[in-house]
């Protein structure tokens, strides 16, 4: 369901990103607009290639467009110096790739701690928060397992606890499900609904997969460098 109040989280104004291959310009998207609403849950579709992880990159401050603004809370994102790019993905997101990219010779509880322990947090803070977010992914016994011993779905289960363990407001996933089985996707898949809902979140999601796109409040389909909301 929606959330009540329609104020904006993330905000994009003629969002355009260019790419120059040889002697030819290559247009991802052109003139995009899209507004996010606090505590929504969207799913972002589209083929392969669309430009769908290059506008989460860009929502995420980890690219630059070529054109165009990035509001985060009516703040222009697009005007971060580094230094607040830096902070602004430690504190306020939460980012999950398709693949899980853990430090396999570290363990779980590790790897969900290292976040915490680089914005500054003390260690017994840091093992505290990461222990109880495992926990909630259901991993409270995997704690000290090396992360390169977990199977593919606890690993990407380490990952979702990893990018939650700064309290971010938003979480954006970029196929969190496209490198798992039907039966281990539909975990991930309530898991992050789950996490969503219990953590207050704003969720973007890229995905194929439509049994997690059919549980978005909001589906965008992402095509021929344009933005289009889908009816369910």
């Amino acid at each position: 369901m929606v959330p009540s109040t329609n104020s904006s989280i993330l905000k994009t104004d003629r969002l355009t990103k260019i790419y120059r291959s040889g002697d030819e310009n290559v247009v991802v998207f052109e003139n995009l607009d899209v507004e996010i609403r606090r505590g929504e849950f969207v799913a972002l579709l589209g083929e392969s290639g669309a430009g769908k992880t290059t506008l989460l990159h860009i929502l995420a401050a980890l690219d630059t467009p070529t054109n165009g603004e990035v509001y985060f809370d009516g703040v222009r994102v697009t005007g971060f110096s580094d230094e607040e790019r830096a902070a602004y993905r430690s504190t306020r997101l939460g980012f999950v790739w398709q693949m899980h990219y853990l430090l396999p010779e570290f363990s779980a509880l590790e790897n969900v701690m290292l976040p915490r322990l680089i914005a500054g947090s003390d260690f017994s803070s840091a093992r505290s928060e990461a222990q109880e977010l495992l926990g909630e992914v259901g991993l409270s016994r995997a704690g000290e397992r090396r992360a390169g011993e977990l199977s593919g779905g606890e690993q990407q289960r380490v990952a979702l606890a990893r990018a939650l363990v700064n309290r971010p407001s938003i979480l954006l996933a970029d196929e969190p499900t496209g490198n798992l089985d039907h039966r281990t996707a539909q975990r991930v898949i309530e898991l992050v609904q789950g996490l969503h809902r219990t953590h207050g979140l704003t969720s973007v999601l890229a995905t194929h997969n439509m049994d997690l796109a059919q549980r978005a409040d909001r589906k965008l389909q992402l095509a021929n460098g344009k933005l289009e909301e889908l009816s369910h």
